[in-house]
C-alpha cells in the first residue's frame, strides 16, 4: 500500500529532548551558570517552558529564525537580571557547535529503520535547521537510511501546513496516496499529513489518550512498526 515513509527526526528518531537536555547540562557547567540559578533544573525549566513558546510562534511565521534563537537562548539569563548579551552568544552557539554530535536516538528505532530500509523509500521531513539536522544523522550513524532530507527551510513554510508536504512530493517524486509520515507531533505530523491525504502514524510514545481523532496507525514504540508495515 505504502512505498515512501516520511519520517519526523527529532524525538521520532534523534532522541532530541535527551540530547538536547545534555548539552545544556555541559554548557551550564562550562559557563558556570551556577552563578545565576539555584539548580541546572531552575535554568532548564525557565528555558524549556519559553522554547516551547517561540518554536509555536516561529512555526506560525511571527518571528524569525534569528529571533527564535536569540530570544530563547537570552530569556532564562533575562529573568534573573543577567544581559550579557555577549555571554548569550557564546553559551549560544556553543551549544549549536556541541548538539550536533550528540548521538542518542529514540528506542529500537535503529532496527525498524534497518527493517523499513528493505521495503520502502525513506526520507526525513522535518522542521529543523539544515545544518543542524544533517550533522545530527551523521554523528547518530542514521543518516545512510534514507534517501533524501527534506527541511522546512528549502521553502520557508513548516509543518503542518499543507505546501510542506506537497513539496515533499515533488522532491522525492512520491504520490500521496502511497506516502506515509511518521512523528511524535500531532500536530504537525499526524494532523498535517491527514489533511493533505497522507497516511499517518502518531508515534505516541508518552502514551496519550483522547486525541482529536483516530490517527492511521497509533504506535508506542518502534517495535510496533512491523505489525502493521
Amino acid at each position: 500500500m505504502y512505498r515512501s515513509i516520511f519520517i519526523d527526526l527529532d524525538d521520532t528518531v534523534w532522541a532530541f529532548t535527551e540530547n538536547a537536555r545534555d548539552t545544556f547540562q555541559d554548557m551550564y557547567d562550562k559557563y558556570h551558570f551556577d552563578r545565576y540559578f539555584r539548580s541546572f533544573s531552575h535554568f532548564y525549566t525557565l528555558y524549556s517552558g519559553k522554547n516551547e513558546e517561540l518554536w509555536n510562534e516561529y512555526g506560525a511565521g511571527r518571528i524569525t529564525k534569528d529571533e527564535l534563537n536569540e530570544q530563547r537562548f537570552s530569556y532564562p539569563l533575562l529573568q534573573v537580571g543577567v544581559t550579557d548579551k555577549a555571554l548569550v552568544k557564546a553559551y549560544s552557539d556553543n551549544f549549536f557547535d556541541d548538539i550536533i554530535y550528540k548521538k542518542k536516538l529514540m528506542p529500537h528505532v535503529r532496527e525498524a529503520l534497518e527493517y523499513l530500509a528493505s521495503s520502502y523509500n525513506l526520507y526525513i521531513l522535518s522542521n529543523g535547521f539544515r545544518e543542524l539536522q544533517e550533522q545530527k544523522m551523521r554523528s547518530a550513524g542514521v543518516e545512510g537510511y534514507f534517501k533524501k532530507i527534506v527541511l522546512s527551510e528549502d521553502i520557508g513554510v513548516h509543518k503542518p501546513f499543507p505546501e510542506i508536504f506537497y513539496f515533499a512530493m515533488s522532491a522525492t517524486q512520491s504520490e500521496l496516496h502511497t506516502s506515509l509520515m511518521i512523528g511524535d507531533n500531532w500536530k504537525n505530523d499526524v494532523e498535517g499529513a491527514k489533511n493533505v491525504g497522507m497516511g499517518n502514524v502518531y508515534y505516541n510514545i508518552k502514551g496519550e489518550r483522547g486525541l482529536p481523532f483516530k490517527p492511521g496507525f497509533d504506535m508506542r514504540d518502534w517495535q510496533d512498526i512491523a505489525s502493521f508495515l
